[in-house]
């Protein structure tokens, strides 16, 4: 298990195993690809960023990956795989989010996307690439980083 800080002074923890913390996960990060590249959503205020969100009442979090993941950008995922979970605590408070690795089989055009501006597709190295202002602090802290690190490592 990891121990960071991240970009609001929050300590993270994270952990590469199912049920690492006393809380069970009702958030969700999902690092996706479509045709061989990175989907991001275009966050409103924060920017580009990968899809995810909170577990609706009584959603399993393997539901809540898929359905924040079309909201935000229209894809419909083919596959789905468990990567982790991370913990943070910040402001006297503590939440769990699940890590998932997804491969989108279609990308469906919505009138509307949920809290976002839609899609966005990128090639290449997105590690370096995240440092870019386009991108939401979420991208740039090791939770990504180190996720990223463990789905290319398997690939």
């Amino acid at each position: 298990m990891e121990t960071f800080l991240d970009a609001n002074g929050g300590e993270v923890r994270l952990s590469f195993k199912k049920g690492a913390f006393s809380d069970d996960p009702k958030h969700v990060l999902v690092i996706c690809r479509y045709n061989g590249r990175w989907l991001l959503t275009h966050h409103k205020v924060r920017g580009w960023e990968f899809p995810g969100g909170k577990a609706e009442p009584g959603e399993e979090i393997e539901e809540a990956a898929r359905r924040e993941v079309y909201e935000e950008t229209g894809a419909i995922l083919k596959s789905l795989e468990f990567i982790g979970e991370y913990e943070v605590h910040a402001d006297n408070r503590s939440f769990v989010k699940a890590i998932f690795y997804g491969e989108a089989g279609k990308l469906e055009k919505k009138p509307q996307y949920y809290e976002t501006n839609g899609p966005v597709l990128l090639e290449g190295n997105l590690i370096q690439q995240r440092w870019d202002k386009k991108f939401s602090f979420i991208m740039k802290d090791l939770v990504v980083e180190k996720s990223l690190e463990k789905i290319l490592e398997g690939k």
